[in-house]
């Protein structure tokens, strides 16, 4: 059994890993941490835990944490997790950080897109955790960097293309949507209900902080350097995201040709679903899991591919995956805890 903490249980991602990790059969919930709720019943913070989760708030104390769980969650904001992660490590814990701050392997792209790092020694050893890609690099490794939710349904959509040359990488248009809990549970006037609800907008144009990710694994499926243009646009749902992706084919490639690429490469993957030739996924229909559910259309007229894939922006797009990661990471079956249905509708 191994006892696992996390810090910021406070944040929608933090509740998430609380859910998912109290049906885990091979782990105990021992320490939760928040700054703001420190002292209270996390119960009362979230009633959705009421008689499930006795644990109260503890305080981002490294001592104490490290002296309850052997695995730490930090799902803190960049900046705020690059200043407790070295620390955690240094105390011997293994971490799954869901922060940006180890994600990008060059300290020189994290500063031009977030600010200084001040742990840049740690971002050669830090795993990107995106297990359907790097999944021998993240067992035994003792830092491993979650994916963000826009990257991981980016990556997972075009990596069979990619890997096989089947598309002109210099075409790549990526068109997202997210539901407002990918903007974190702080009070922002753009997240309220009345600012968001029944309203459909881009943001981040040209400038969204998951480019340079998204454009550092894509790289890695291409084997040379990749540019995108990447748009996020906010949705009016609770959770979710969609991801469209255009490109320009290398050769002639039949719909059901295509769907037939991306079932071979994904035979064998848990989390990835193909859809059959004609149908498209639907953030409805992933709510509440793992999985990431994926469907794609040749255009003959255009000689484009376009490529659908759907996640749960808090589940394989935070807390799932990281939780993926961590039953890597102790060798546990991958899916343990990871394998209940979406909620629909």
């Amino acid at each position: 059994m191994v006892k696992v903490a996390v810090v910021g249980a406070s944040g929608y991602t933090g509740v998430e890993l609380v859910r998912l990790l109290d049906g885990h059969p091979q782990v105990e919930l021992s320490c939760v941490t928040s700054r703001q709720s420190a002292g209270e019943e996390l119960a009362a913070v979230f009633p959705s835990l009421i008689e499930r989760i006795a644990l109260r708030c503890d305080p981002l104390d490294i001592a104490l944490i490290a002296a309850k769980a052997d695995c730490v969650f930090t799902a803190l904001p960049h900046k705020t997790a690059m200043t407790v992660v070295p620390e955690l490590l240094a105390a011997g814990k293994t971490v799954v950080d869901l922060s940006a701050d180890y994600r990008l392997r060059d300290a020189k792209v994290y500063k031009a897109w977030y600010q200084e790092h001040s742990s840049p020694e740690l971002i050669g050893e830090a795993v990107y955790g995106l297990p359907e890609l790097y999944r021998e690099q993240v067992r035994g490794a003792r830092l491993v960097a979650n994916p963000g939710c826009y990257p991981t349904s980016v990556a997972l959509a075009l990596a069979p293309l990619l890997k096989k040359k089947l598309i002109d990488p210099a075409t790549l248009v990526i068109d997202s949507k997210s539901g407002t809990s990918g903007a974190g549970r702080s009070a922002k006037v753009g997240s309220l209900f009345c600012e968001v609800n029944e309203g459909f907008k881009a943001y981040g144009v040209a400038s969204h902080r998951h480019t340079p990710e998204i454009e550092q694994t894509l790289t890695d499926l291409a084997g040379q350097p990749i540019m995108v243009s990447f748009t996020p646009h906010l949705l009016p749902i609770n959770r979710g995201i969609l991801s469209t992706c255009y490109a320009s084919l290398s050769e002639k490639r039949t719909t059901a040709e295509l769907v037939e690429i991306f079932r071979q490469h994904y035979q064998g993957e848990f989390f990835v679903r193909v859809h059959p030739e004609g149908g498209l996924p639907n953030a409805a229909y992933v709510r509440g899991s793992n999985f990431c559910d994926i469907g794609v259309v040749s255009d003959p007229r255009t000689g484009r591919v376009i490529v659908v894939s759907a996640i749960d922006n808090l589940v394989k797009g935070a807390a799932g995956q990281a939780i993926q990661n961590m039953n890597l990471m102790f060798g546990f079956e991958e899916s343990t805890g990871l394998t209940g249905l979406p909620v629909f509708p």
